[in-house]
C-alpha cells in the first residue's frame, strides 16, 4: 500500500517544503485539491458532510492544482502529483488537455489527474457552463481528454464538444492516469467504466468496505476485472499502524492522510512542525508498514 500526503487548505508558502520532505520521507503522492472560488451563497448542499456545510471559508488558502503540481515538482525528482478531485464539469476539455500535458511533461510524465464533476451549481454558471446535464457532459470531457494527451491529430464530434483535426505536442511520454472521484452510483460507473482508479472523499471503513466491492464488481461488467486499478481512500475512523492494515484488508491501495492533523495541528500551523509531524508519520508507519 502507498501513502500519499493531502495539501488541502495549505498556506501557498508551504507547498514546496512540503513535498520535498514528503519525498525524502517516502511518500509516494501529494494530493492536491480543487476549488475555483468560495461563492457567498451556494444553491446546493456540499456532498461529503453530514449537514451539507463546507469546511472552509472566504480565506481558506487554495492554489490551481496544476500550477502547484508544476511547482513542486520543479524542486522534485521522484515523488508524484495527483489532483484529489479535480472538477470538471465547469471546465474547457481542451484547454484543459494542454495544462495537464504541459503539466505531464514539465515534471517528467510524475501526474495523475483525479476528476469529478463538481457539486456547485455557481461554478457551473459563472464559467459559462450549464450545471444541467453535467454527468453527460462530464463522459464527453474524459472522452476528449484522453484522446488528445494520447498525441497525434485527432479531432471529436460530440453532442457538447466538437472540433476538426488538432494536435497538442508534446504529448505525455506516458500514459496519464485518471483517477475518478464521487460516491454516487453514477460516479462509481464512470470509474469503473473509464478510469484507472477511483478516489474517495471521507468515508468510514465500513462504507469503503462496501464501496469497494460494488467497484470490483461495476469492473467485472465492464470487463475490466483484471486491469490494474487504484482505490484512493480518506478514511476517518481507522489510524495507525493496525487501522492502515485494516484499510488494506478491505482493498485501498493508496491512503490520503494528514499527518499534522494526528498532531494536533491546524491547517495553518507552522511548515517547520507540519514537517516534522511528516517525519514521525513516516518513522512510525511507512517504515513499519
Amino acid at each position: 500500500m502507498r501513502f500519499t500526503l493531502s495539501v488541502a487548505l495549505t498556506p501557498l508558502d508551504q507547498l514546496t517544503e512540503l513535498a520535498v520532505t514528503a519525498e525524502e520521507c517516502g511518500f509516494s503522492s501529494i494530493a492536491l485539491p480543487d476549488s475555483l472560488f468560495y461563492s457567498e451563497q451556494v444553491s446546493a448542499d456540499y456532498p461529503y458532510t453530514p449537514d451539507g456545510s463546507r469546511f472552509w471559508d472566504e480565506n481558506t488558502p487554495w492554489v490551481d492544482p496544476l500550477i502547484a503540481a508544476a511547482s513542486m515538482g520543479a524542486a522534485t525528482d521522484r515523488i508524484t502529483f495527483y489532483t484529489s478531485v479535480l472538477k470538471l464539469g465547469s471546465r474547457n476539455p481542451v484547454l484543459l488537455a494542454r495544462q495537464v500535458g504541459s503539466v505531464a511533461n514539465l515534471t517528467g510524465d510524475r501526474f495523475g489527474l483525479g476528476l469529478g464533476v463538481g457539486w456547485a451549481p455557481e461554478e457551473f454558471e459563472w464559467c459559462g457552463v450549464p450545471y444541467r446535464r453535467r454527468g453527460k457532459r462530464v463522459d464527453e470531457a474524459i472522452d476528449v481528454l484522453r484522446l488528445i494527451l494520447g498525441g497525434g491529430m485527432v479531432e471529436y464530434h460530440g453532442e457538447f464538444f466538437d472540433f476538426d483535426k488538432l494536435c497538442m505536442s508534446p504529448a505525455p511520454k506516458r500514459h496519464v492516469p485518471f483517477y475518478i472521484g464521487g460516491h454516487s452510483e453514477p460516479a462509481l460507473r464512470r470509474a469503473a467504466r473509464v478510469g484507472d482508479g477511483w478516489s474517495s472523499a471521507m468515508m468510514k471503513l465500513d462504507d469503503l468496505r462496501d464501496t469497494i466491492a460494488r467497484l470490483n464488481t461495476l469492473r467485472a461488467e465492464y470487463g475490466r476485472a483484471d486491469e490494474p486499478f487504484e482505490f484512493q481512500a480518506v478514511c476517518i475512523d481507522r489510524f495507525g499502524l493496525d487501522g492502515y492494515r485494516e484499510q488494506a484488508d478491505v482493498g485501498v491501495t493508496d491512503v490520503i492522510t494528514v499527518p499534522w492533523v494526528f498532531d494536533g495541528l491546524g491547517f495553518d500551523a507552522p511548515v517547520e512542525q507540519k514537517k516534522d509531524s511528516i517525519k514521525k508519520f513516516a518513522d512510525e508507519i511507512i517504515e513499519r508498514f
